[in-house]
């Protein structure tokens, strides 16, 4: 007799691979959990700075308000009296550029390059009267915005830590690392249920990460905008920024500052940029290169519609021409520039800020909004905002990372093998993508293969210690 088969039910059927969001969201919350992990800290410190640098302005001028405000006269002296004023307090050094009196009761700048004591990138600001004439003090300047010794500490407490080319990676690592960590984040908040964004109702490591993500949701396009600008500045992601728009002839257009005919030798004068060693030949009254008179070289430049504040650069020699320059750089911004020939008046030269390619005028109008300058006060609050949101977040992250770990310990880390979860279609393009960020920004490539590496490191060692226990407990002896 045949028995009857037995009935056994059939096994459910496996799990499709995932497609799309879901397949990507474990490799993205790994990549988010292990870059606030490691690159936290150095977020916070940019933070923090950025949040310093962002009050500075004004800080400065109340700290220097004896050398950058005067009571308002009827009538200003003529420039050149004002620059022999100044040379006659402080003789030593080049002169490097001048900077008239912007508006009523301002003072003028005369700067000088090559003073003992001051860094070679640096300046000796000596500060004018323009009504009388009268020597208001002297203080060390950096940087085309007319920084003095307040903002220039902070400023390279942010860029660098005043450690020099080595803090400069610190602030591209964190530069890079930004962008990456908002655009994950941002990802994972939108691929989260509409339920679990809900923050009202929630306690413990739900309400946190709820907090966390609602915060990071809002200011991700902030910081992605102060990742992508901060590394303009950056030596290696910087370079490669320059290079790439030289290649598409968008570089930033300069004044041709040579002599009439011949070409642009000295054209750097235009960008503002110191004479470093170039040794001026000064007239008797030894305030200006060869005694030339710049009330009319301003004039000239007036002539062309540059009004206040500009910034007359001398030439490097006596066969080049002077560069008067817009330098207001808040909205709307003033940045035309013309060679002027010191021995007719005659302008030999003109650019026009209009006139920019359009990757020029980003940067600048990019630069200026990272740095304060661009709107103003209103510019300033939102930058401290940013700044105060990127503490909150880091806060809350590594309270999440302590939570996780149901406040004993930090948790563990998420677990690994996410990128075998993406499907070919996604993980090739996305593969390729990374390498060339990586080649192009090279402080997250070099980072993000040194996070990779150790992974697999740990990986294999846990590997190799759970097989030498399971070797062990199946030894009988």
């Amino acid at each position: 007799m045949s028995a009857e088969p037995e009935t056994v039910a059939a096994p459910p059927p496996p799990a499709g691979p995932r497609r799309g969001w879901p397949a990507l969201r474990p490799l993205l919350l790994r990549l988010h959990f292990y870059a606030g992990v490691f690159v936290a800290p150095f977020l916070l410190v940019a933070a923090f700075s950025g949040l310093l640098y962002a009050g500075s302005f004004q800080a400065e001028r109340i700290v220097y308000a004896e050398q950058l405000r005067v009571p308002a006269g009827e009538a200003e002296l003529p420039l050149t009296e004002q620059i022999a004023a100044a040379r006659a307090a402080h003789p030593e050094g080049e002169l490097n550029a001048v900077r008239p009196s912007p508006e009523s009761g301002a003072t003028t700048r005369v700067l000088l390059s090559g003073v003992d004591g001051i860094a070679a990138d640096h300046t000796l600001a000596v500060f004018v009267d323009p009504y009388t004439g009268e020597v208001r003090g002297a203080l060390e300047q950096y940087g085309s915005t007319g920084a003095l010794p307040l903002r220039t500490w902070i400023d390279k407490f942010h860029r660098d830590l005043h450690l020099g080319e080595t803090g400069r990676l610190y602030g591209e690592l964190a530069a890079s690392w930004l962008g990456v960590i908002a655009v994950a984040g941002l990802a994972l908040w939108f691929t989260r249920r509409r339920s679990a964004r809900t923050v009202r109702g929630t306690t413990g490591r739900r309400r946190v990460l709820g907090v966390h993500g609602t915060v990071g949701a809002w200011c991700a396009v902030g910081l992605i905008f102060l990742s992508a600008t901060g590394l303009t500045w950056s030596t290696y992601a910087g370079q490669n920024i320059t290079e790439l728009r030289t290649s598409l002839g968008q570089e930033t257009p300069v004044v041709d500052a040579g002599a009439a005919g011949g070409g642009g030798e000295h054209a750097e004068h235009g960008q503002g940029q110191g004479d470093g060693g170039h040794q001026h030949d000064h007239g008797a009254d030894g305030a200006t290169p060869g005694g030339v008179n710049l009330d009319i070289v301003l004039a000239a430049a007036r002539s062309q519609g540059l009004t206040n504040p500009v910034e007359i650069l001398p030439p490097a020699d006596a066969e080049s021409a002077y560069v008067v320059r817009q330098i207001q750089r808040s909205w709307p911004e003033k940045q035309d520039a013309v060679a002027v020939d010191p021995s007719t008046g005659a302008v030999t030269d003109v650019v026009r800020f209009a006139d920019f390619p359009v990757l020029a005028k980003l940067s600048r109008w990019g630069i200026d909004l990272h740095t304060g300058v661009l709107f103003g006060l209103p510019n300033q609050i939102l930058l401290a905002a940013l700044a105060l949101s990127v503490i909150v977040l880091i806060v809350w992250g590594y309270r999440m990372w302590w939570l996780r770990g149901r406040g004993t310990a930090f948790g563990r880390p998420l677990p690994r093998g996410a990128w075998r979860q993406v499907p070919p279609a996604i993980g090739v393009p996305l593969i390729a993508v990374t390498v060339l960020v990586g080649w192009f920004v090279p402080l997250l490539g070099i980072s993000l293969l040194a996070f990779l590496v150790i992974d697999i490191a740990l990986g294999a060692l846990r590997r190799h210690r759970s097989g030498r226990r399971a070797t062990v407990s199946a030894d009988p002896g």
